[in-house]
């Protein structure tokens, strides 16, 4: 698409910039990573964020970025647009373009968790089965577990149950996000880590009956054990559990 359909001078400005600032070898290397680079210039997140930082905030040119389909364009509207702007409308729309586990991720994890709708938008996006649909679901819980503190506990464990179904989700790229959306829930707090782990440990349980308790098993199952393990074996660490217990307090 066109700089001038996504914004006008300002957009085309941006994006001559952007691709000045890309390279071959680093493009090739985000393909490395599994990053869809179609239409992508070959910018690191930590460049982008440079330009972010001087940009500021500014909803209408976020929009404008994200229309433009330019990969850094839209990771670079994810940084600078403003979550009290950000309607459901526009989160369906951008959930609905995702085409990358990149800017999946920088858009829920820096943008969609902190908006007013980004709860709501969690369990739907979770319950959707299109490929980065359903991943954003899991990475905006696993966003919001990391920078909502004003959460109870509550709102955790009630998506508990999704993690639970998303974790026999055979696709790589969905199956990571729900290990990350309930190992990030697990870190919060220590009631919070004996709710996820007892999670996991139901995944586990069922991944094995669905196997009639035998190893490997299809799939869904495979996927499920690996969700499942993978969260134990963080949620259950020493460093973990020791950062979660509370300090003793010194002697006076």
């Amino acid at each position: 698409m066109s700089a001038e359909l996504g914004g006008g001078p300002r957009v085309a400005a941006l994006l001559a910039e952007l691709r000045g600032m890309g390279s071959e070898r680093d493009r090739e290397g985000m393909a490395r990573y599994g990053i869809n680079v179609e239409n992508a210039f070959g910018v690191s997140v930590t460049a982008l964020r440079k330009v972010a930082k001087r940009i500021g905030t500014d909803h209408e040119l976020a929009l404008a970025l994200w229309v433009t389909g330019n990969h850094e364009a839209r990771l670079l509207a994810c940084f600078i647009d403003d979550p009290e702007a950000v309607t459901a409308e526009q989160m369906d729309a951008w959930a609905a373009d995702l085409d990358s586990w990149d800017v999946c991720d920088q858009a829920t994890t820096s943008l969609f968790d902190r908006t007013p709708h980004a709860w709501k938008k969690a369990r739907e996006f979770a319950k959707r089965d299109e490929l980065w649909i359903k991943r954003a679901g899991f990475s905006l819980m696993a966003g919001l577990a990391r920078h909502d503190t004003a959460a109870p506990d509550s709102a955790f464990v009630g998506v508990l149950p999704l993690i639970e179904r998303g974790a026999f989700d055979e696709r790589n790229f969905v199956k990571k996000a729900v290990s990350w959306a309930l190992r990030g829930i697990g870190k919060r707090n220590r009631p919070l880590n004996e709710a996820a782990v007892a999670c996991a440990e139901r995944i586990l349980a069922a991944a094995n009956e669905r196997a009639g308790n035998e190893r490997g098993g299809d799939p869904a199952t495979r996927a499920a054990r690996w969700v499942a393990t993978d969260a134990l074996k963080e949620l259950t660490s020493k460093q973990v559990r020791a950062r979660l217990d509370p300090k003793p307090r010194r002697a006076r």
